[in-house]
Order: structure tokens, then C-alpha cells, then sequence
């Protein structure tokens, strides 16, 4: 680059009013947050926690990524944003109760992060983990996704009144703005259900939404290790940091992948006796704010990141009274919410698995067996998936299809 080009770029980085990336992190914190905590709180409910706890691990993954964020985007000058496992939360709602419950499950989450600390400080891990076919791991994460992508089509039966306009709403705002149509979804759904609370005369738990840690002792056991821990490393690996690297490779930046998975890992098994399922790289929120949008000087994005820090950590004090509203409203309200928010991922997933075909036949088996939602010997469905995929998929091309 010539030092003519360098000082226009300065020049232009200068004028660059500061709430730019401040307004950009803002944006990716809400976006990133409102799009998909639901999930989060289903996930959670689904493996054994009460909604008090459901609502700690939420409390605790805000936390944990809020705090990774701050000292890593500080500490290296970069855009490296965090968040916390989507697909994870999903794979748990899928899984449902474990040999242990929910003790078993938070013993799962201490597990899932000492190997994501594991993946950063032993190259070998990472390569085999990348090394996983794409349409077997994309297959897999379609089927975890496919029943909670159901249940807005269910919803409307149950409840709805509050539903369809959230439907209509979010529909409307795929044409217009797609980037703000799971938070509008996320507005109408808040407002239809206090309007039902209001109408049946519920009462609200003013106590439950005060913000609170609910510790939870872990317990290991095979079944959950191999269940949740094993599935939930994998989705979060393959769907969450590759990804998310590759994000930040395309806008020049290398991510410090020892540092970041030390960072994910230790945030994941410190988070996991308060209900948090698991914190890793973020991929949509990485395109937000380490994108030019956020500055035109790549060494000053960083701050947008530190603002979707800052930001988290006031979140976390939303999640008993988001944990709340959610126990009180209409059935179905918060898995409409949950669903739409991964039907784009579920797109993705299904174009992943369908797009060799060559290799389509172990994928959509994969995809089925994850759908089902069967359990053997107390292990859920995901892990199953995977075997019969990768079993496939060496039977129909040889031991060389395998990694």
C-alpha cells in the first residue's frame, strides 16, 4: 500500500465519528441477543433445569462471553467477538433429560469446555475435528434444528392469538429488513403475551426476575459425556469457531485461536455450574462489527466488540425477568420465537447436506436419525446421528471417505 493511500485512509478513520463502532457493537449485542436467547432458555428447560435455572445459565453465558470479549478485543486489538452456542442450545432441546438430570447435564458443560481448552493447545483435536465431514456435521446440527423450526406450525394451533401476529410481523420484515425481523418477531411476541397475561389474569413472579446465580454441583456420568458433552463439543465446534475464523479471515484479521479457545473453554467451565451450556466464536455478530461498517480502520473495530461487551453485561441482568414472562405466556410463545430464529440456519444446514451428491445419501441419514429424536442406552440422538452417518458414509465410498 503507498503512503498516499495510507493517509487518506487515516484521514477518513479521523473523521469517523466515535459512536460509529460503539453504535455498530450496540446493534450486533441486541441483534445477536434477542435472536436467539430463546433457544437458549429451551435448551436449557429441556435437559432438567428449572426456569430459576434456566434463567442463572442464561445470566451466566451473557457473563462468561461479556467478560471473554472485553479482555480478548482489549488484549489483542481485534474485532473477536464471542456468543454462545446457538446450535448447542439447540442440540439440548433435542436431547431432552439425561441419566442424572440436570446435575449430569451441567457436568456435560464442564466436560464441553475442557475440551474446547484441549482443541486450542493440541493440534491434533483440532484437525480431527475439522476433519469431519461437512455434510455429516451439517446434517447433524439440520436434524437438531428441524423440531424446534416445527414449532411456530404448532404454536398456531395452541395459541393463536399471539402467534400469528408474530408470523406476520416477522414475514413482513424479511422483505423489508431481515436483520431486525427476529427482534421485531421477539417485540410482538412480548407484547401479545402480556396482553394474555393481563387478560387471564396470571399473575407474574415479581421475585423470579430479580437477577440470580443458581449453583448447581456437577455430576458426571457416561451417558451425559457421550450424549450431551460429546454433540455439544462437535455442533460447537463445527458450527460456531471454524466458522466463525473463517468470518474473521475474510475481513484480514487472524484469530489468536490458542487464546481464544482458552478463553471459550475456561469462560464455559467456569459458566456451567451456574446453567451456562457453552461461549465460543461468534459468526454473525463477527460480520457486524468486524466489518468496515463498523470503522473503516480495521485497528479501531475492536471497539466495536468491547461495546457488545459492555452491553452483555447489562443484558444479564434481563434474564430472570425474560426467564419470566416466558414461563408465564401462552404455550407455544416461546418456541415460535426459537424457531424462527433458526430457520436460517436450518436453511444453511439442509445446503450443506444436500449440496455433494455424491456423499447425500450418508448425509440425509444423518439428518433423519438427528430428527428423531431417539435415545439408546440413555445417549441422545445427535451422537447417533453421527455414527450412522460416518458408518454410511464409509460403507457406500470405503475407508478413504472417512477423516
Amino acid at each position: 500500500m503507498s503512503s498516499g493511500t495510507a493517509e487518506v485512509e487515516t484521514e477518513v478513520a479521523e473523521d469517523v465519528p466515535v459512536w460509529q463502532p460503539i453504535g455498530a457493537g450496540v446493534v450486533a449485542a441486541l441483534v445477536g441477543f434477542t435472536s436467539s436467547f430463546a433457544v437458549v432458555l429451551a435448551g436449557l428447560t429441556k435437559v432438567g433445569a428449572t426456569p430459576a435455572q434456566a434463567a442463572s445459565g442464561l445470566l451466566a453465558v451473557c457473563l462468561t462471553q461479556a467478560i471473554g470479549m472485553l479482555v480478548l478485543s482489549r488484549r489483542f486489538r481485534m474485532p473477536i467477538a464471542l456468543a454462545w452456542s446457538t446450535p448447542g442450545a439447540a442440540l439440548l432441546a433435542s436431547t431432552g433429560a439425561v441419566a442424572g438430570g440436570w446435575p449430569a447435564a451441567v457436568g456435560a458443560f464442564v466436560v464441553t469446555g475442557a475440551l474446547i481448552v484441549l482443541t486450542g493447545f493440541w493440534e491434533r483435536l483440532g484437525r480431527l475435528i475439522a476433519s469431519i465431514p461437512v455434510e455429516i456435521a451439517q446434517a447433524m446440527l439440520a436434524g437438531v434444528l428441524f423440531p424446534m423450526c416445527l414449532a411456530p406450525m404448532h404454536a398456531v394451533v395452541t395459541s393463536p392469538g399471539v402467534v400469528v401476529p408474530v408470523l406476520v410481523v416477522w414475514l413482513a420484515l424479511q422483505r423489508l429488513a431481515p436483520r431486525w425481523a427476529v427482534l421485531a418477531a421477539f417485540g410482538v411476541a412480548v407484547g401479545g403475551a402480556v396482553i394474555d397475561i393481563v387478560a387471564s389474569h396470571r399473575r407474574l413472579d415479581w421475585s423470579a426476575m430479580v437477577p440470580r446465580v443458581e449453583l448447581v454441583a456437577p455430576h458426571w456420568n457416561w451417558q451425559a459425556i457421550v450424549g450431551i458433552a460429546v454433540p455439544l463439543y462437535i455442533v460447537t465446534m463445527a458450527a460456531q469457531n471454524i466458522p466463525g475464523t473463517a468470518i474473521m479471515s475474510s475481513f484480514g484479521y487472524r484469530v489468536p485461536w490458542r487464546a481464544a479457545m482458552a478463553a471459550t473453554g475456561i469462560g464455559t467451565m467456569v459458566g456451567a455450574p451456574a446453567g451456562g451450556h457453552a461461549i465460543n466464536l461468534a459468526a454473525i455478530s463477527s460480520a457486524l462489527s468486524a466489518a468496515p461498517a463498523a470503522h473503516p480502520d480495521p485497528r479501531r473495530r475492536w471497539i466495536a466488540v468491547f461495546s457488545v461487551g459492555c452491553v452483555y453485561l447489562l443484558l444479564a441482568l434481563a434474564a430472570g425477568g425474560l426467564a419470566t414472562l416466558v414461563a408465564t405466556a401462552p404455550k407455544g410463545v416461546l418456541e415460535t420465537v426459537a424457531g424462527l430464529a433458526l430457520i436460517a440456519s436450518l436453511g444453511a444446514a439442509l445446503s450443506a447436506t444436500l449440496g455433494t451428491a455424491e456423499h447425500r445419501v450418508a448425509g440425509v441419514v444423518t439428518f433423519l436419525v438427528s430428527a428423531s429424536g431417539i435415545a439408546v442406552f440413555g445417549i441422545g440422538a445427535a451422537f447417533w446421528a453421527l455414527v450412522a452417518g460416518l458408518l454410511v458414509r464409509w460403507v457406500l465410498g470405503g475407508p478413504r471417505s472417512l477423516p
